[in-house]
């Protein structure tokens, strides 16, 4: 017999009766999503890291708000999104990091592989690499827009519940990222 694996919402209620063995498994669901998404944003795996545990620490102490409206993903995306968002605040008014040091930490982190061409690999690091530094250098909530929409393939409606914010501002800051995205890319190539 074939087990299909437990519903959000089964393991959401068996949690809020007190099983810890629902909520690991919730936990355990989402925790890539959360993690890489927090990596992205911070450029630093242990404040990824740190931050994934304050979310799920958040989406756990919340849990008994979530009324099943939509979709659980995005409802806990959404605490996701506010924590890293006062993270990305109280990181800005401190002076200890820079955006190179970020790219610096971002880009040593990843582990590539030995049995696969060299070449292509320092072609797919370079190029990733590049991507990175250029989000960077994005506002955060332009950068935070580019990631829901693009990395985690949120549609419009979805990241505008999860910001607080109109369809249309969602819109305005993805298509003007977009456009500093482009112009930065240009500038690379004028000779």
């Amino acid at each position: 017999m074939n087990m299909l694996p437990a519903s959000d919402d089964k393991l959401i209620n068996q949690a809020l009766k007190g099983s810890q063995r629902s909520w690991v498994k919730l936990v355990k669901r989402y925790e890539g999503l959360v993690y890489n998404y927090c990596l992205r944003m911070t450029h630093n795996a242990q404040d990824a890291m740190d931050l994934m545990q304050e979310a799920f620490l958040a989406i756990y102490r919340h849990l008994p708000s979530y009324r099943g409206e939509g979709q659980f993903k995005a409802w806990m995306m959404r605490i996701t999104v506010n924590k890293t968002m006062d993270f990305m605040r109280r990181r800005k008014h401190s002076p200890q990091y820079s955006i190179e040091e970020e790219v610096e930490d971002w880009t040593g982190i990843w582990h590539v592989p030995e049995s696969q061409n060299p070449d292509y690999l320092y072609e797919q690091f370079s190029d990733n690499a590049r991507v990175k530094a250029m989000l960077a250098r994005l506002p955060g909530e332009q950068r935070l827009v580019v990631e829901l929409k693009f990395f985690q393939h949120f549609t419009f409606d979805d990241i505008s519940f999860q910001l607080g914010v109109p369809v249309s501002t969602v819109k305005t800051r993805l298509y003007t990222a977009l456009q500093k995205l482009k112009e930065h890319e240009e500038k690379r190539h004028v000779v």
